[in-house]
């Protein structure tokens, strides 16, 4: 009996050792990039855009090209934690890839774009999406590179870097990425780093149109991390204004846009972390959001991924959209129709002129 409790506790204190040891590694390999940064541009085109001109931009959440409509994921109750396999990865790339060449955007913004990661089987997707449109200037921001998450214990999640790349036809004079504010507590490890990219493009007569890419925190319970977020968002936006400048915001938003969503897509009227209505009312003066028709059409932009897709059972909302300046004509606003066969996302297409 004694050497049963020797081995027993022998085994407690090498468990206890491993647990202490891992937490301690994610807290001395966590680290946050600097507020303010400037970002590399690779121009490969010259244009500048002119006003009174239509042009499209379009805004995906690719998420890293591993949730095709048959995935589940562990976060939200599913199984899986990484990719099906890397050329499952490589053929929603392209599948994403192929439904944006249709669109033929003017400006293209891509959130959860993975450089490097386990869940992703270690497929630079930046790189990929740079061949694949290399006629366009662009810009990359890495939202957070996370430590190796060793959960799910069958299939650890692992490490993984990633971020948001815009695409622009015409020239980028510069970007910079600024951090969002996020939890403090251990729940960083699993929402992770959040930023936007504030990218400046020329327009014709000396103007300039900003475009800001976002990808907002998804599984924070914190409210005030939320309200902050949007605080520092509102306020660079103002700002951007207040200089002459045409603005632009595209992304995943982790928010209602249409306030309603669960009215539109006869869902549930239990709120989820990332459908809480969006704030429309906090807005800066002179801004809106492009959702003309949106309710109408009841194209969801996201789905649910505790389980595979399926039509009208799936939980679906629309958290994905554009803000646009009042120096911005929308001419036209939907979300395209994917069956979120490459992406739990599905790309929306804003059509608009510079007045």
């Amino acid at each position: 009996m004694k050497t049963f409790f020797k081995f027993i506790l022998s085994l407690i204190s090498g468990l206890a050792i491993i647990a202490g040891g891992y937490i301690a590694y994610l807290y001395l390999s966590y680290h946050r990039q600097p507020d303010n940064l400037k970002l590399t541009v690779q121009n490969h085109a010259s244009q500048v855009l002119k006003t009174n001109t239509p042009y499209k931009a379009m805004t995906f959440n690719i998420g890293y090209a591993a949730y095709p409509n048959n995935y589940s994921f562990f976060m939200d109750g599913g199984k899986y934690s990484r990719a099906f396999s890397k050329i499952r990865v490589v053929n929603d790339l392209a599948g994403i890839s192929k439904a944006v060449k249709e669109e033929d955007p003017t400006i293209a913004l891509f959130q959860e774009v993975d450089t490097d990661g386990d869940r992703s089987y270690h497929v630079n997707e930046v790189q990929w999406l740079r061949k694949q449109f290399n006629d366009y200037s662009n810009v990359y921001a890495q939202n957070y590179d996370s430590a190796y998450l060793f959960y799910p214990f069958n299939r650890p999640i692992g490490k993984a870097k990633s971020g948001l790349v815009t695409f622009s036809k015409s020239q980028i004079n510069n970007s910079t990425r600024y951090s969002l504010p996020i939890d403090t507590d251990f729940n960083k490890f699993m929402d992770l780093d959040r930023a936007i990219s504030v990218t400046h493009l020329p327009v014709a007569g000396g103007k300039t149109l900003t475009v800001i890419n976002l990808h907002l925190s998804a599984f924070t319970k914190n409210a005030k991390v939320r309200k902050a977020q949007l605080k520092k968002l509102f306020s660079k936006m103002a700002t951007e204004r207040q200089a002459g400048n045409y603005v632009m915001v595209a992304g995943d938003y982790n928010h209602d846009i249409l306030g309603n969503s669960p009215e539109v897509f006869h869902t549930t009227h239990k709120r989820m972390n990332w459908t809480h209505p969006f704030p429309a009312n906090q807005l800066p003066t002179g801004f809106r959001m492009a959702k003309e028709g949106l309710a109408t059409a009841r194209i969801p932009s996201v789905r649910a991924n505790g389980t595979p897709y399926r039509p009208g059972k799936t939980y679906t909302s629309l958290i994905d959209g554009f803000l646009v300046s009042d120096n911005i004509a929308i001419k036209h606003v939907r979300v395209k129709s994917l069956g979120f066969q490459n992406s739990d996302h599905n790309p929306e297409i804003l059509t608009f002129e510079l007045n």
